[in-house]
C-alpha cells in the first residue's frame, strides 16, 4: 500500500504548462516543479518565459521555457517533438494559456473570431495532440484551467464604475473548456488518461477597491484567490492522489459558485 504522502509525488514525471509565466501560471508551474516534475513552460512571449524559468531555477526547481503558438497545429507538434527530445515524454499537461483579444481597439466580430484561435481550437489541438500522446504511452493528466464564468453567467453589477469589463468570448470558451474535458475524458479514459478541469475564481491583482468590495462579499471566504490557492488542486489533479478521479470540474473560488 502507497503512503498517501507518496501519492502526491511526481518525481520522475514530465510536466507541460501553457502560458506559464501569468498570475495563475506561475504558480501551477512552481507546485509541479516543487512536488518534483521536470517542467516546461510554453507560450509565444519566449522572453517574459524564460525569465520566469530562470527565477525557479535559481530557486532549484527544474522548469524549462520553450516557444509555442497555441493557434497553430504545427507549432504544438513541434512542441511535442522538443519535449519528447529533451525529457523521454510528457506525462501532465496544464492547459492554461488564454488569449484575450476582445479589448476596445479590436473590433467586437474580430476580436471573437481571434479569441478562439487559440482559446477553442487551440486547446482542442493542444488536448488532441498531447492526449494521443498519452494514450500511445498508456497514462497521463490533462488538467484545463477553466474558469467560474465558464459554470455562471456574468454579474455587471461588479464592474460598475471600474474599466474592468466581462467579454463574451471568456465565457463562450471558459464554458466549452468544462464540456471539452468531458469529452476528452470519455475518449482517453481507456487509454489510462484522465482529463479534469479547474475552475478557478477571481485572482488579487490590485483591481479597484468598489469591485474588490463587491466580489470579496459574493465568496464564502470572503477574499479573491492568491498566489497560492491553485497550488495543491494542480499537484492533486496531476499526481496519483486522483487516480480515479477524470471528467470532474472543480470550482476553485472561495465558495462564490456555492453561494
Amino acid at each position: 500500500m502507497t503512503h498517501v504522502m507518496e501519492l502526491f509525488n511526481l518525481t520522475g514525471r514530465v510536466a507541460l504548462v501553457t502560458g506559464g509565466a501569468g498570475l495563475y501560471g506561475r504558480q501551477i508551474a512552481e507546485a509541479l516543479a516543487e512536488a518534483g516534475a521536470k517542467t516546461f513552460i510554453a507560450s509565444r512571449g519566449l522572453d517574459a518565459l524564460e525569465k520566469q524559468a530562470e527565477t525557479f531555477r535559481r530557486a532549484g526547481l527544474d522548469v524549462t521555457a520553450l516557444s509555442l503558438d497555441q493557434s497553430r497545429e504545427d507549432s504544438i507538434r513541434r512542441l511535442l517533438a522538443d519535449i519528447v527530445d529533451r525529457a523521454g515524454g510528457c506525462d501532465i499537461l496544464v492547459n492554461n494559456a488564454v488569449s484575450r483579444p476582445m479589448d476596445k481597439e479590436t473590433p467586437r466580430f474580430e476580436g471573437f473570431s481571434r479569441s478562439m484561435e487559440v482559446n477553442a481550437t487551440g486547446i482542442y489541438m493542444m488536448t488532441e495532440i498531447f492526449g494521443r500522446h498519452m494514450a500511445e504511452r498508456g497514462s497521463g493528466s490533462i488538467i484545463n484551467i477553466g474558469s467560474i464564468y465558464g459554470m455562471v453567467g456574468p454579474d455587471f453589477t461588479l464592474y460598475e464604475d471600474t474599466e474592468m469589463s466581462a467579454p463574451a468570448d471568456y465565457f463562450f470558451h471558459k464554458g466549452g473548456m468544462i464540456q471539452l474535458t468531458r469529452h476528452a475524458a470519455a475518449v482517453l479514459g481507456p487509454s489510462g488518461v484522465r482529463v479534469n478541469c479547474i475552475s478557478p475564481g477571481g485572482f488579487f491583482d490590485n483591481q479597484p477597491e468598489a469591485f474588490l468590495k463587491r466580489y470579496c462579499a459574493r465568496t464564502f471566504l470572503g477574499r479573491m484567490a492568491n498566489e497560492q490557492d491553485l497550488k495543491g488542486v494542480v499537484v492533486l489533479l496531476a499526481s496519483d492522489a486522483s487516480a480515479y478521479l477524470t471528467g470532474a470540474n472543480i470550482p476553485v473560488d472561495g465558495g462564490l459558485t456555492a453561494k
